[in-house]
């Protein structure tokens, strides 16, 4: 190569590694100004959250002042609308303060005799006049009018209350006739005040009533009125179409809750039978005569004190005397809810929400049988007294037979025709256990047949039955070639030989002790076996036997059932107090004048 050449390399060679270092250097300072990037960058982000942060601070503060702002507008707004409500109430429903003040005052008095001319002075025809429309004001005149023995008026004034109100005159002049001890008064009143229900939908304050007189709080019922509404009531709900199969319906539910998980005292039964959940259920159902029979004698043999009861009355005849008038209820319901606005301080939807609580606490309706259902059946849920349990059960005897003569021949029905035995991988079937000679012969036969299947696969193979023969060929080989004196093919051959001859005999070996073993483990299985299925047959046989002696208990339930009479359950409770000796002897009864039952649709 010569020097020019040379030359001519070595600078190109440095113009390339200046190149280099050039390219290199700016790509170093590109990444260095792309570095400042993305610390510019950072910042930006940083000072966006900043912002963002700050922004939504101040949007907070802005809601939270204007949610303030409008609870202080709504509380100035609920404080002036409570003094105008306030105001419309005195104006416009003044004078039932008055007459609340005047009733409750009489049915608190602990002497009458000293309030009775104060009384006659103050209520008069005037103040019935002065509250135009109000049920109580004309209830507050008879009142004071039969305390003052003046029996034409109070009449007049009765007559006057159950214009504006029927359901609810009805029910206070049964309960002030209950508290005087004047039972045929109080129960001419309750039959009116039922009359004016619907059966289909029955509130609680009915249900408390209908307790109160099963358990004698309200007088004997000697004329049966009372016991005639019911009917009636029955009667109208009977003429419905579906009725009877939803009372059996009904009742049948009612009845098997009282149904327990049996687990019994069978072992074998559970094990090595497919039928025993169906079994299972069957005897549950024999058992639940016991249950049902202790449960209703023990509701029979039960006495009611009735003073819880006696409690509920008054807080009804309290609530009927002090609570608001239907024409008063929308201002009330406005003057309640800003009362509510000022104690959540101006929070108009959480007074919403208390205002939804209150009027939630309205009373869950009920027809009549399924209250007689629920009080018979579940006592602690309907909170029923043992006295209307009993009346419950009495009333409805003939669906609460129809039900369980029901529940008896469904159970009856599914009494199995055939209950299956099976051990391991027998499986038959049996009605009594009568055929358990037979069964055992099945089962030894399916173990002699699975015996002969193990001893067939326990066997020589054709190598293996080849090698003794095979073996002695190759000795007798052997022998020739050590006759010829080739005595490497001899030692080969009779070494041959004699393995095949001892791996056959080592294999009859093996085969012979499994055949021991198979006897032996089938012997065991087959005695196993038959142990089981006697067993449980003897199971059968005694889960049958049991199971007639349950099933024969529902007579002593139906017997049961069949002698109970309504009127047979009802009792008399009588009290002393101040107004049932300051009454005369006169009563203030209903008058004969018709009845307006609610609709189903509208009673609410």
């Amino acid at each position: 190569m010569s020097d020019a050449t040379a030359s001519n390399q070595r600078t190109i060679s440095n113009q390339i590694t200046d190149l280099h270092n050039m390219a290199a250097k700016q790509f170093n300072q590109a990444s260095q100004n792309l570095g400042v990037i993305d610390g510019n960058v950072d910042n930006v982000n940083k000072n966006v959250r900043l912002i963002n942060s700050e922004v939504a601070k101040l949007a907070k503060e802005f809601a939270e002042f204007i949610k303030s702002d409008t609870k202080a507008k709504a509380l100035i707004r609920a404080e002036a609308r409570i003094g105008n409500l306030r105001d419309k109430l005195k104006d416009q429903f003044g004078h039932h303060d008055i007459v609340r003040k005047h009733t409750t005052g009489i049915l608190q008095a602990d002497d009458l005799e000293l309030v009775r001319r104060e009384t006659i002075e103050t209520v008069t025809e005037e103040l019935m006049l002065a509250a135009p429309g109000y049920w109580l004001a004309p209830c507050l005149v008879a009142i004071a009018a039969w305390l003052n023995d003046k029996q034409d008026l109070a009449e007049r004034a009765v007559r006057e209350a159950i214009k504006r109100d029927d359901e609810k005159t009805s029910l206070l002049f049964g309960l002030i006739c209950r508290r005087a001890n004047r039972g045929v008064a109080c129960l001419r009143w309750i039959q009116r005040y039922l009359a004016n229900q619907h059966e289909e939908q029955l509130d609680r304050k009915t249900v408390i009533i209908l307790d109160a007189f099963a358990s004698g709080l309200l007088g004997a019922d000697t004329e049966g009125v009372v016991e005639t509404q019911l009917e009636e009531w029955l009667t109208r709900l009977s003429d419905k179409e579906g009725f009877e199969d939803q009372q059996i319906t009904q009742w049948s539910e009612a009845i098997n809750l009282k149904r327990k998980t049996y687990t019994g005292k069978y072992t074998y039964l559970p094990k090595y039978s497919k039928t025993w959940p169906q079994l299972q259920n069957i005897m549950e159902g024999a058992y639940l005569h016991a249950s049902i029979f202790s449960y209703f004698e023990n509701i029979f043999s039960k006495q009611s004190s009735g003073l819880e009861l006696k409690e509920q009355l008054d807080e009804i005849l309290s609530s009927l005397v002090s609570d608001f008038d239907e024409a008063e209820l929308p201002l009330r319901q406005e003057y309640r809810f800003s009362e509510l606005i000022i104690e959540n301080g101006g929070d108009e939807d959480r007074a919403k929400r208390d205002m939804e609580i209150v009027k939630s606490g309205y009373d869950v309706y009920k027809d009549f049988t399924q209250l007689l259902t629920d009080a018979a059946m579940k006592p602690e849920a309907s909170r029923a007294s043992v006295s209307t349990q009993k009346f419950a059960i009495a009333l409805t005897r003939e669906w609460i037979n129809k039900a369980y003569r029901d529940i008896i021949d469904k159970n009856r029905k599914a009494i199995p025709q055939n209950i299956e035995i099976n051990v391991d991988d027998f499986n038959d079937i049996t009605m009594d256990g009568k055929n358990e000679n037979d069964l055992i012969r099945k089962f030894d036969n399916m173990i002699e047949n699975e015996r002969a299947d193990a001893n067939d696969a326990n066997v020589l193979t054709g190598f293996q039955k080849f090698c003794l023969w095979g073996g002695i060929s190759f000795g007798v080989i052997a022998v020739i070639a050590f006759i010829n004196s080739a005595i490497f093919w001899g030692l080969l051959f009779f070494g041959i030989g004699l393995g095949w001859v001892i791996n056959h005999f080592s294999k009859k070996k093996v085969v012979n002790a499994n055949r021991e073993e198979i006897r032996d483990r089938f012997d065991k299985k087959k005695e196993d076996g038959q142990a089981i299925i006697r067993a449980t047959i003897a199971e059968i046989v005694d889960f049958m036997s049991e199971f007639k002696v349950k099933d024969a208990e529902s007579i002593k339930v139906t017997d049961f059932i069949d002698q109970i009479r309504p009127s047979e359950t009802l009792q008399e409770i009588k009290e002393d107090n101040a107004l049932s000796a300051a009454l005369p002897i006169w009563n203030v009864a209903p008058p004969a004048t018709t009845v307006r039952r609610k609709s189903s649709q509208n009673s609410r």
